[in-house]
């Protein structure tokens, strides 16, 4: 599928492309920041295309978004994967050169908003390991909730990890104050 653009405040959300691969890079190849995720750092280029093609394909059932300044390089991506019907997972890296700054919050929650508000989802989920402290922090400031942890759940390049299990239903993000900034207010001002 083919994710249509959201604007915030801040950012351009457009559909990932092969060419944000070498921006991407930036992320990927980078040891401390793929501490959590499930595959270990990219040692080239190429790795990092095969990788972002994967995500990037409009012929699969996901929506991935290159997180962007105005549509230039990418600072890092958003995904959301169909897992049952109105179920989606959602799944985000931010550069490390651009963290801190708010942008995955920002995105993540313009993401969050276009799935419940267009698609109609009434869960989105996010599956975090245990010890990755800084998404685990960004998913309840955005009043996702624990609602588990899957002991022994994966296996990845540091080991047997478990995972915690988040959501946030429609229900609570239509009544939360994480809404503001979001995709849908930009579009009632008129940015989108």
């Amino acid at each position: 599928m083919t994710a249509p653009t959201l604007r915030t405040p801040r950012l351009l959300l457009r559909q990932l492309r092969l060419a944000d691969a070498p921006s991407l890079h930036i992320a990927l190849c980078d040891k401390s920041h793929m501490q959590w995720w499930s595959s270990a750092e990219h040692k080239s280029v190429a790795e990092t295309e095969a990788y972002i093609s994967r995500n990037a394909s409009e012929d699969e059932k996901h929506l991935c978004w290159a997180i962007t300044e105005r549509d230039e390089q990418a600072l890092g991506w958003v995904i959301l994967i169909p897992r049952r019907e109105g179920v989606q997972e959602i799944g985000y890296i931010v550069r490390p050169d651009y963290g801190g700054r708010g942008f995955a919050r920002e995105a993540v929650a313009a993401v969050i908003e276009y799935g419940f508000s267009e698609l109609g989802l009434r869960r989105i989920m996010a599956d975090i390991d245990p010890d990755n402290t800084a998404s685990v922090r960004l998913v309840e400031a955005l009043g996702f909730r624990q609602e588990g942890r899957l002991r022994e759940e994966w296996k990845t390049h540091i080991g047997v990890r478990d995972s915690l299990i988040y959501a946030v239903l429609a229900k609570e993000w239509l009544a939360s104050p994480a809404r503001s900034g979001t995709w849908a207010e930009s579009r009632r001002n008129g940015l989108t």
